[in-house]
Parts: structure tokens; C-alpha cells; sequence
């Protein structure tokens, strides 16, 4: 089993009756998921053990089963995920320009 890293974009900010719900929903404190929003994204950034990353987003997705209203709108793989997951390779990830030689 292993650690696959990737990111829960919802399609709106919490509401405060949401938050409130957020705050005791044990399946959310159980650790791998954590809560973020900042200017234009509300999300969660998730960190979660299992055997396949397909696995991992699934289990993840089911604790929204006992939070009504929220709606993810995508899962998201950055390069940083890419890497943490070992899935960055030249064809995934657009490599930095180098440096042109003198």
C-alpha cells in the first residue's frame, strides 16, 4: 500500500452551515484529507494510503456521502502530486526550459 496525493476542487466556498458540518464529521478528522480556500479555490489537499490512486480518490469520495450541498467539481493532479506519486515523467510533465549553453 501507498501514499497517492492529489486534490479535491469543490464548485463553491462552504457555506457557514457547511463549515459547521465540516467541523464534526469524524470521517474528515480521521487524517489524509485536509480543508483549504484561498482566493478562487475551496478544496481539500488529500494524502490517502491505499493500492491504487483510482482506490484512494474513491475512498476519499465516499466521505462526502455524510456532507450534503458539497459538490466536488474535479480531482486534480498537479506536478508537485505528479511527483509525490511518482508519475512525473517528461510526457506528463512539461519539463523546465534549459538553460541555453554560451
Amino acid at each position: 500500500m501507498r501514499s497517492w496525493h492529489f486534490n479535491l476542487v469543490l464548485d463553491a466556498p462552504l457555506t457557514p452551515e457547511q463549515s459547521n458540518t465540516l467541523d464534526h464529521l469524524d470521517r474528515f478528522h480521521e487524517g489524509g484529507i485536509g480543508w483549504e480556500e484561498g482566493p478562487g479555490y475551496s478544496g481539500f489537499l488529500c494524502v490517502v494510503r491505499a493500492e491504487t490512486l483510482t482506490a484512494a480518490i474513491a475512498e476519499t469520495l465516499g466521505r462526502f456521502e455524510d456532507f450534503p450541498g458539497v459538490l466536488v467539481r474535479s480531482v486534480v493532479l498537479d506536478h508537485i502530486d505528479l511527483a509525490a506519486n511518482a508519475m512525473a515523467t517528461p510526457a506528463v510533465v512539461r519539463l523546465p526550459p534549459l538553460a541555453d549553453a554560451c
